[in-house]
């Protein structure tokens, strides 16, 4: 009888942890679906650029240069000798007051270089990305990342969001300009040569907000 009993109980534990390994999960809860895939659903990254742009140069380079007071009065009074020495005929006036009134021109043209600002450069990070997917994308936070192409080491990093409508099938090229260079080794203030020797680089799409509100957010790393 206790042998028949102990039995009994063994069935129907066994039957009742069957039942429980065989009840469906919970379906999961309803919301905005955020996405973990570490490569970006449905977007694809289909070229990347950055170009250095000079700044701080005249808007028109045949409108000529604004003479101020003091300089109008030089000139006029240079042209008059000059005017003076040919109707009197005297060659040698007429070559001094010539001389002085380029030596004059010099001088004011010194003047103006060594009060002007020195030439400064600003810098356009662009991409251009394309969405495969079947959602409107509303913004995209994006990186572009600098690193030495022989060791690998990081060397510069630029954090962008665009607010860009991009339907679903359309590429749409993100352009974001401003005065920070991509690394320290790249010159803010003149056109260098070689500046791009052994600089690697990259896009990395950090986050996607989608119109219909679900957002897909790349991992954190370790």
């Amino acid at each position: 009888m206790k042998a028949l009993t102990l039995l009994l109980f063994a069935s129907l534990a066994v039957a009742a942890q069957a039942q429980q390994q065989q009840q469906p999960e919970p379906p999961p809860s309803k919301g905005a679906a955020v996405l973990s895939e570490t490569a970006p659903p449905g977007l694809v990254v289909v070229k990347h650029s950055w170009s250095k742009e000079r700044i701080n140069w005249e808007r028109d380079p045949f409108g000529g240069t604004v003479e101020n007071f003091d300089e109008m009065r030089v000139r006029a009074r240079n042209e008059k000798r000059i005017e003076d020495a040919k109707r009197g005929g005297n060659t040698i006036e007429e070559n001094r007051a010539r001389k002085e009134a380029r030596a004059d021109a010099a001088n004011i043209d010194a003047g103006r270089r060594q009060g002007q600002r020195p030439a400064r450069y600003v810098f356009a990070y662009k991409v251009s990305i394309r969405n495969d997917s079947e959602k409107v994308i509303k913004a995209v936070d994006w990186d572009y990342l600098f690193y030495d192409a022989a060791t690998g080491d990081a060397a510069g990093l630029h954090q962008f969001t665009s607010e860009e409508k991009i339907g679903a099938g359309k590429t749409k090229q993100l352009v974001f300009t401003i005065p920070t260079p991509p690394t320290r080794t790249v010159s803010a203030h003149a056109l260098n040569d070689g500046e791009r020797d052994n600089l690697g680089e990259r896009v990395r799409i950090v986050r996607i907000l989608y119109m219909d509100g679900s957002v897909w957010q790349r991992p954190s790393a370790p």
